[in-house]
């Protein structure tokens, strides 16, 4: 093997060690709760693209769901619901759906009445932003552009993660921010 052929093969092995370190690093990080939420594009189903910076001023729902996700079934109608009784008071739900095809994403959305933004992480790119572990995962940004903490697993009637009274105070807490 000639010395080139050697200086490049280790080059290689060392960028593919640090690749895997990184996802690991990555992967092992708790999910964020606190500070600068981290900003991204989403294109939706219609093709249609909104920029979270561009909503500074508004409360903001981030939630992480996908069509295969049975918790994120069980959330979908209470996350419709509050949608509407927030739209009008400045308050925005941004639906990122995660590892999914478009066809089921689409009949997920259909079939839950869900009229809020929707699009889908187009190559994986948002969720790793916001460490995501798994769906359904909530994250509630602010007026001021920072995260208020998260809901990582189902918004619930009673018990769990995070039931929807607790969901809605919170959504009132951020309301109320200056």
């Amino acid at each position: 093997m000639s010395r080139w052929v050697q200086i490049g093969v280790f080059i290689a092995v060392i960028a593919l060690i640090g690749f895997f370190a990184f996802g690991l690093r990555v992967r092992g990080a708790p999910a964020l709760g606190s500070g600068p939420a981290p900003d991204f594009t989403l294109k939706s189903f219609e093709g249609q693209s909104l920029k979270l910076s561009d909503l500074r001023g508004k409360v903001v729902i981030i939630n992480f769901w996908a069509s295969w996700c049975g918790p994120c079934r069980d959330e979908a109608v209470f996350l419709e619901k509050t949608w509407r009784q927030y739209k009008d008071r400045g308050v925005v739900f941004l639906g990122v759906d995660y590892n999914d095809v478009e066809p089921n994403a689409r009949a997920y959305l259909k079939e839950f009445d869900i009229t809020y933004y929707n699009g889908p992480d187009l190559g994986g790119i948002i969720s790793p932003l916001y460490r995501i572990k798994g769906v359904p995962e909530t994250y509630f940004v602010g007026k001021d552009g920072n995260l208020y903490g998260n809901a990582l697993g189902p918004i619930t009637k009673d018990s769990g993660y995070m039931t929807e009274r607790e969901f809605v105070r919170k959504i009132e807490e951020m309301l109320a921010q200056k």
